[in-house]
């Protein structure tokens, strides 16, 4: 995506240097518009192949002749022309003036990424070439790009491998891939090759998995690795793989190889936007992105603001370790995706919609941009849709990284280009949004289902979930189980059903030992609760939480102490750092639990631990801004409620139960990691 923020910036220079500001903002805010209309962001549409240099990059590091012919008179009056024809189209945008001013900081990263890809980081004469162009303070700059792990301050080695090492990685083999890998590379220079952990890649069904120079490889071996950093430090192109396969055929598609969009055909000539919501309200669609807020009730708080200007965001940032529902959902039915996303902007009165993807899904962002394209051609996007009076318009937004991202205000913070902490609440985006205005935020699968329950009917829905729940429920399960994968399963269902049946149950003949419902966030629970309901309020009341549907399995061979501090220092190593509570209270109590996995602890401090613990705990649950800082205790609270006793024997006796945390190899300690900078 390229935000539009030029066009109402203020000069004070002469009369020629004024008009050389104006050419340039209008060619901008063309390319602006042409990107807006074509769906694409920015990185595909300027950064994809031999554009950055090419005839289509207007801002790129091109030799300063090349830049000075480039607004000539001739070409000057040839792109007002040009804009003169688009007027009419972008109308609808110019009344937002306040709008267009603050969404200025949300080129750094369209730019930043052009500087990077050029050099393969970001050196400083470019960041001050870039503050001087664009008459942004250099620290903006700089505190921006210093906070998100995507980019680099300085020169990269040749070979930048980094291990994923969370939950489902963890489970399958990632510190011992790391370790062989640094003792293969245990001779080699650090400009050529450097081995760090980083935070989940979104391939948790096909652990471990591997970046090498921001390329993504699955299912990797210690050998398969070597060749590729080997193949980086000599300079040779990489490809990150995707296998061609056919779109999996899914229940909740209501269109099947017909007509696809047909809820918003009937919506564009019936105007029924008071139905939506009744039927919305009818079916209690919940947020499926883990909070569970009345769909109906949201789009109606946005909906009822005086405010003219309102955006409708989609949140596909899922970076929780564990979750990768959205990425096949974005995968397969990206029409319904995007037809939940127009419904949800007729609805609200929004004429703009954004598309938050994380950076690291490449195939499904070009997926996206192709069906974002294909309905503006088909007239489901832009001006006039379908021939009505009505506008909306679609653009993607590619994550510049970092878990915290997830968070809605935080992504807001990201969309207009700062550094992403979340902001304090209330308000809520409901009422100050993006730039400030009334804005929805709802997950992907929230969106889905909104043309579900529209085309079939409230009842539909209804019978589609099993034991009293509503609607169909996809889900990720992972770790260590036969059959990783995605599935589609009834809302209600048993955790039972899902892990045995549908995942193919624990891989080698195992015992099931225990799960996370939710990923980290929603703590552990023993084998003995997989009879459990995939439910909100079923989870809720076992102590854990349904969260984004991010199932974790973990078989006999676990140390459930291991566990609890890999998902702590995920969380330590993700927080943004802005409040202490967070920032301090997720390094104590990842120190604490390293300790413990150490043995060797007094019952005194032991005692003493448990105490200081449960404070943490509890400061941290009350006074962090956001749901990271509150949501970091509970994987240890989750292994202390349902496995003390194997805390017990590592804190007590200096012994792993599992035998895995009093290794060599558990010794080495934690590798250098990558993740949000605070």
């Amino acid at each position: 995506m390229y935000l539009l923020c030029s066009s109402f910036a203020e000069t004070s220079a002469g009369g020629a240097r004024n008009q050389a500001h104006k050419t340039k903002r209008n060619v901008q805010e063309l390319e602006a518009f042409s990107i807006r209309c074509a769906g694409e962001s920015v990185c595909l549409y300027r950064l994809r192949g031999a554009q950055v240099n090419g005839p289509r990059c207007l801002f790129s590091a091109a030799p300063r002749k090349a830049k000075r012919m480039l607004f000539t008179p001739a070409v000057a009056a040839s792109s007002m022309q040009r804009i003169q024809r688009a007027t009419s189209r972008r109308a609808s945008f110019e009344n937002d003036a306040d709008a267009f001013r603050a969404r200025r900081g949300a080129v750094i990263f369209d730019d930043l990424r052009a500087i990077q890809l050029r050099h393969g980081f970001l050196p400083k004469a470019e960041l001050e070439g870039l503050s001087q162009r664009t008459q942004t303070p250099l620290y903006q700059i700089h505190s921006v790009a210093s906070f998100y792990p995507h980019f680099h301050l300085v020169p990269p080695p040749k070979a930048e491998i980094r291990v994923c090492a969370d939950m489902s990685c963890h489970l399958n083999g990632a510190c011992e891939l790391r370790a062989d890998l640094e003792s293969r590379f245990a001779n080699s220079r650090t400009e050529d090759v450097q081995i760090r952990d980083v935070s989940c890649l979104g391939r948790c069904d096909h652990a471990p998995a591997i970046s090498v120079n921001d390329h993504i490889f699955t299912d990797v071996t210690s050998g398969h690795a070597e060749q590729l950093a080997r193949s980086a430090i000599r300079g040779d192109d990489m490809n990150e793989p995707h296998p061609e396969q056919a779109r999996i055929v899914c229940k909740a598609d209501p269109y099947g190889d017909g007509e696809k969009y047909g809820v918003v055909r009937k919506l564009i000539q019936s105007l029924a936007w008071d139905d939506v919501l009744a039927q919305l309200k009818s079916a209690e669609l919940k947020g499926m992105g883990g909070a569970g807020f009345p769909t109906s009730m949201k789009w109606d708080l946005v909906r009822k603001q005086p405010d003219p200007v309102k955006y409708v965001v989609c949140n596909a940032d899922e970076s929780e370790p564990g979750t990768i529902k959205d990425r096949f959902i974005m995968t397969n039915l990206p029409h319904l995706l995007i037809e939940g996303m127009i419904i949800a902007g007729l609805v609200t009165g929004a004429k703009r919609g954004i598309l938050y993807i994380r950076h690291e899904y490449h195939l499904q962002e070009e997926i996206l941009g192709e069906e974002i394209r294909r309905c503006y051609r088909a007239g489901l996007l832009g001006r006039k849709i379908l021939g009505s009076d009505l506008d909306y318009d679609l653009e993607v937004f590619v994550s510049p990284g970092g878990y915290i991202c997830g968070e809605e205000s935080a992504l807001i913070e990201a969309i207009e280009g700062h550094r992403a902490e979340p902001r304090n609440k209330p308000p809520f985006p409901g009422q100050v949004g993006l730039w400030q205005k009334p804005t929805v935020i709802n997950n992907v699968e929230t969106f889905i289902n909104v043309p579900q329950i529209l085309a079939r009917g409230v009842e539909w829905f209804v019978e589609q979930g099993a034991s009293g729940s509503r609607g169909l429920k996809f889900v990720g399960v992972s770790g260590h189980v036969a059959r990783p994968g995605i599935f589609e399963v009834p809302m209600g269902v048993p955790m039972r059903d899902v892990i045995l049946n549908h995942a193919g149950g624990v891989r080698g003949g195992r015992q099931l030992k225990a799960f996370a419902p939710s990923g980290p966030s929603s703590g552990y629970l023993p084998a003995s609760m997989i009879d459990v309901r995939l439910d909100f309020k079923a989870l809720a009341e076992a102590g854990s939480m349904l969260g984004s549907g991010a199932i974790v399995v973990c078989d006999e061979t676990t140390c459930m102490l291991d566990m609890a501090l890999n998902a702590v220092r995920f969380y330590r190593n993700e927080s943004c750092g802005k409040c202490v509570p967070c920032r301090v209270g997720s390094q104590k109590m990842a120190e604490m639990l390293a300790r413990w996995t150490q043995g060797g602890i007094l019952e005194s401090q032991y005692r003493s631990d448990l105490a200081l613990l449960d404070e943490l705990s509890r400061a941290m649950s009350l006074t962090s801004i956001c749901g990271l800082g509150q949501i970091v205790p509970a994987p240890i609270q989750s292994v202390l409620k349902h496995f003390r006793a194997e805390v017990d024997a590592h804190v007590l006796q200096s012994k792993c139960p599992s035998g895995i945390c009093f290794t060599a190899a558990a010794r080495r300690g934690e590798a250098q990691r990558v993740g949000i900078r605070p």
